[in-house]
């Protein structure tokens, strides 16, 4: 047997490390926090023969008679502040296996432990800290492993959905999303129709706005964090409107004046339109600023990428939110960021009400997976579609079946390996109502 310890920032990085190096058989016998991380041991070739009379290992049951006692503990201290984790700390000892190989051993009390007297309100913060870590650590643990054995049954017993998952990840869709999908074609067993089938529930999953926002007019601010293409589309906008209906009742207004340039860039374009651009002076709020453009049948506002932390982005999505703007605030999402960068922009951006997205830079990105799988989950219609640097030419609205076609056709050239595959199903696992397969 060949036992080795591993050291990773998290769960996840610790469990694939143990992964690359002795492999999918390996078997979790210890885990533990450490200063900047946490520690797994690991072990090869750990099982016992099914005829061998059973040993038992005293100095692994006392540690497992500690863990238990400590989950206990940790269960009545989280009852008494009224958090959440006492329930996964049952789902943790319900029987589920530990590994993707073989269970650990099952300690032999002569009794079963009793739980621990509630602690006191007042117990330490620090030893609180740590049983919350413990819990979340066995919980990640738990989650990994029963995300490999999910997907391993799974390609086991049902090829056909399995071969449906692989090609959902090579698109980039979230685990839940291809989950939802494949429930919908699951009686279907030729392969060919369902992946035909399977596309066309995607494509209407796809919300799109009855009437084109510059059709429907008033005030259509464009937010989101920096770098998302937000003036380039408001530019696209304004042309697109200034062609098929003249200059005349449409203004540009510009709430960033911290990006160095961001006003000239906005003046220039007004020049060029002959449209006129107004600023939100300091101390002047939006309202104000707004007043006497109302006439206007489009305003479109230009607003600053912040980062989440800063205090005037709250400001600023406050002004938005006010009740007297009535803006359709709608999130420029660039489909060339990563997965976590628009999830954590569509949760800075939602606090001033989205009435939907605006997909840019589709003629640069590798995969259009993550940005529909946000814009469905989170049922956000999409209104625009920017591919190019040409204003307005490359500004489309979408069409629900050619963006699921473009999707398929951006699609990642390699099959996701294994690990990829797993990593998916356990995030699926995160919630215990949710079943694949």
């Amino acid at each position: 047997m060949q036992v080795k310890r591993f050291f990773a920032a998290d769960m996840r990085q610790a469990m694939k490390l143990v992964r690359d190096e002795l492999g999918a058989d390996a078997a979790i016998i210890g885990n533990r926090r450490i200063a900047g991380g946490v520690e797994l041991t690991a072990a090869l070739d750990y099982k016992l023969s099914a005829l061998a009379p059973r040993v038992p290992n005293v100095e692994l049951e006392e540690e497992l008679r500690k863990t238990q006692s400590r989950i206990v503990s940790a269960q009545a201290e989280l009852s008494l502040r009224g958090e959440g984790e006492a329930d996964v700390s049952r789902q943790l000892f319900a029987g589920l296996p530990l590994t993707a190989a073989e269970p650990l051993i099952e300690p032999t009390f002569d009794e079963p432990p009793r739980p621990a007297a509630p602690a006191a309100p007042s117990m330490d913060q620090r030893a609180f800290d740590t049983m919350r870590f413990e819990l979340n650590g066995l919980r990640e643990l738990l989650e990994v492993q029963l995300g490999s054995l999910a997907w391993n049954q799974l390609q086991g017993s049902k090829p056909a959905q399995a071969n449906l998952w692989r090609r959902l990840q090579r698109i980039g869709l979230s685990g839940p999303l291809s989950r939802d999908l494949l429930e919908q074609v699951a009686e279907i067993e030729e392969p060919r129709q369902a992946w035909r089938m399977l596309l066309a529930y995607l494509a209407r999953m796809i919300a799109t706005p009855e009437i084109e926002p510059l059709e429907e007019g008033g005030v259509i601010a464009m937010v989101g964090p920096a770098g998302m293409g937000k003036t380039t589309t408001l530019a696209k906008l304004a042309a697109r409107y200034v062609l098929k209906y003249g200059a005349q009742n449409i203004a540009l207004v510009s709430m960033d004046s911290f990006r160095i340039g961001a006003q000239e860039q906005l003046k220039t374009l007004g020049r060029i339109l002959n449209v006129p651009v107004t600023h939100v002076a300091p101390g002047q709020s939006l309202g104000q600023t707004l007043e006497p453009l109302l006439r206007k049948r489009v305003v479109l506002v230009d607003t600053a990428g912040l980062q989440a932390s800063d205090p005037a982005l709250r400001l600023q999505l406050e002004s938005l939110a006010g009740r007297g703007i009535k803006a359709k605030n709608y999130l420029v999402l660039a489909t060339t960021s990563q997965k976590q960068v628009l999830t954590a922009a569509y949760h800075s951006y939602k606090r001033c009400g989205l009435a939907g997205c605006i997909l840019t830079k589709l003629d640069e990105t590798a995969s259009l997976g993550e940005v529909l799988s946000l814009a469905i989950s989170h049922e956000l219609p999409v209104a625009y579609l920017t591919d190019g640097p040409r204003i307005p030419d490359d500004l489309h609205l979408p069409r629900r079946h050619q963006l699921v076609s473009r999707a398929v056709s951006v699609q990642m050239q390699e099959e996701p390996s294994e690990e990829a595959m797993a990593d998916m199903f356990a995030d699926i696992y995160h919630s215990p109502s949710k079943r694949v397969g």
